[in-house]
C-alpha cells in the first residue's frame, strides 16, 4: 500500500476526520479568494483549501519544483512534471498535514494564510481543456437507449462489444461546477411532424459521468498500451455532459451528436488523483467476447465510486435524490477508452479529458440520465416538493456527488452542479 493511503493516517486539521476530504484524499483544484484574486493551486482537506502556492513560497516544498508553478492559473504545468513529481508532492503535503508534524500546524501565521475556509474559496476550471472526448461505455445505458429507440432490433449495435464507442466533444464549453447552463436552441422534429421546427430544447437532460484528466501527453502518431494509458491518467472528477435529447434525435443520423452536446459540459472543481484511488480498483464486468489484444487489461481497471444525482427546483429548500449508481459498472474502463483513442495515432495532451459516458447500473434506481429514469418522458418522476419532471425545467439545479469508501475512509469528489437558465431570445426566430 502507498503510505499516503494508509487508513490509519489522521490530520491535525480536525474537520478532515470523517469527512470526504481526509488526509488520504488531497484532491487538486484551482481557487481564488475575494482578498486575493490570483488563481492558484490548492488541495482540499476537510472544510479547508490548502494553498499550495503559499507553501512553496514558504519553502516547505521540494526546492527542485519550478518557482511559482502553483500560481499559473491552472494545474497544467504541475501535471506536466510527471507522475514521480505528482507522487512526491502529494507525499509531502500528506506529511505536512499529519497530526504529529508541527511544521505547519504550529506556525499560526502561515497556517492562517495557507488554510482557506472552503466558503471563502472561489473555484475555477482546474485545467486548460484543449481536447474532450466522450465515450458510450455503460452496457446498461447503451442497452436502455437501444431498446427505447430501436425496439424491434437488437439493443446493442454489432460494434459495441468490440470497440469503446466515442465521439469528439466540444472542449470550449467545458465549464467548472457552479456555472449556470443555458437551455440551448435548435432544430427538432417530432416523429409524426411533417417538417422540423426551431426553438428551445424541450427535453433537456443531464448525463452522469466521470471525467479522466490526461496527465501524460503522447505525440501524434504514437500509441499506448492499456497499461500505459492507465498510468497516463492524472485523476478523475465528476462530470455532467448535458444533453438536448430532442435536438439530438433529429440530428444524430448519420454522424452522431452535434448541437445537442456542444452547449455545456460541467466538470467538478476537484480532481481526485489516481494515486488516492488506488485502493478502490475493482474488476469491471466480464467482457464477452474477449477484446482484441490491444484492449486486454493487465489487471483491475475499474473504480468503486458511489455516485448520486439530485435535482433542486428553483425555490425548493431541499434537493431530491433521483438516482444512485457506481462507476464500477462501466463495461469499458477509462484505460481501455484512452488506449483505443490513441491507437489510431491521435495526440493526447495534458489537461485533455475523457468522459466516461453515461454511468447506469442494472436497477431502475441506478440509471444515469432522465432519458432512462423517465423512459423518454413516459414515466414522470415526482420530486420532494411535489413537482413532476420528465426532463429538466428552467431554474432546476442538478447536483452530482461521488465518493469511494473503504476501511472507514471516504474519498470524496465534492459536487458538480449547474442551474438551468432559460434559452436566449431573438426577435423573429
Amino acid at each position: 500500500m502507498n503510505p499516503t493511503n494508509d487508513p490509519s493516517l489522521t490530520s491535525w486539521v480536525k474537520s478532515a476526520q470523517g469527512s470526504d476530504f481526509p488526509i488520504q484524499n488531497l484532491p487538486w483544484g484551482i481557487f481564488s479568494t475575494e482578498g486575493d484574486e490570483r488563481r492558484r493551486a490548492g488541495v482540499r482537506i476537510g472544510d479547508r483549501v490548502l494553498d499550495v502556492d503559499a507553501l512553496q513560497e514558504a519553502g516547505l516544498l521540494d526546492a527542485a519544483l519550478p518557482r511559482r508553478i502553483f500560481a499559473t492559473g491552472t494545474l497544467d504545468a504541475f501535471i506536466g512534471l510527471g507522475r514521480p513529481i505528482w507522487s512526491s508532492t502529494r507525499a509531502r503535503l500528506s506529511e505536512l498535514l499529519h497530526e504529529e508534524v508541527a511544521i505547519l500546524r504550529d506556525d499560526p501565521v502561515l497556517r492562517t494564510r495557507a488554510l482557506v475556509p472552503i466558503e471563502a474559496a472561489v473555484t475555477h476550471l482546474p485545467v486548460s481543456v484543449g481536447g474532450y472526448t466522450d465515450f458510450y461505455s455503460s452496457r446498461e445505458h447503451a442497452t436502455n437507449v437501444g431498446r427505447m429507440f430501436r425496439p424491434d432490433d437488437e439493443p446493442l449495435l454489432p460494434n459495441w462489444l468490440a470497440i469503446p464507442i466515442g465521439y469528439n466533444g466540444r472542449a470550449s464549453t467545458v465549464v467548472v461546477s457552479g456555472t449556470p447552463v443555458r437551455r440551448p436552441l435548435g432544430q427538432m422534429k417530432a416523429p409524426n411532424a411533417p417538417a422540423p421546427s426551431f426553438g428551445p430544447c424541450r427535453k433537456l437532460d443531464f448525463e452522469l459521468e466521470m471525467a479522466a484528466v490526461i496527465g501524460v501527453a503522447n505525440p501524434m502518431g504514437s500509441v499506448m498500451t492499456v497499461a500505459e494509458a492507465d498510468r497516463a491518467i492524472f485523476g478523475w472528477a465528476l462530470f455532467d455532459d448535458w444533453s438536448a435529447r430532442d435536438i439530438q434525435a433529429w440530428e444524430y443520423v448519420p454522424l452522431g451528436p452535434f448541437q445537442a452536446k456542444v452547449f455545456a459540459s460541467s466538470i467538478g472543481a476537484w480532481i481526485v488523483t489516481a494515486e488516492a484511488l488506488e485502493p478502490f480498483r475493482v474488476d469491471g464486468p466480464a467482457q464477452d467476447p474477449a477484446p482484441l489484444p490491444y484492449l486486454v487489461q493487465p489487471g483491475a481497471m475499474n473504480l468503486d465510486v458511489e455516485l448520486e444525482v439530485a435535482i433542486r427546483p428553483k425555490g425548493a429548500s431541499e434537493p431530491t435524490v433521483i438516482t444512485r449508481t457506481n462507476f464500477a459498472h462501466m463495461y469499458w474502463s477509462t484505460a481501455q477508452q484512452l488506449a483505443h483513442h490513441a491507437i489510431g495515432g491521435c495526440a493526447m495532451n495534458i489537461g485533455d479529458i475523457i468522459g466516461s459516458g453515461t454511468i447506469s447500473g442494472p436497477t431502475p434506481d441506478s440509471l444515469g440520465s432522465l432519458l432512462e429514469l423517465t423512459w423518454n418522458g413516459t414515466r414522470p418522476l415526482t420530486l420532494a416538493d411535489g413537482s413532476v419532471r420528465t426532463f429538466l425545467e428552467d431554474g432546476d439545479t442538478v447536483i452530482f456527488t461521488g465518493r469511494a469508501r473503504r476501511d472507514g475512509v471516504s474519498i470524496g469528489f465534492g459536487v458538480c452542479e449547474g442551474e438551468v437558465l432559460s434559452a436566449p431570445v431573438r426577435d423573429g426566430w
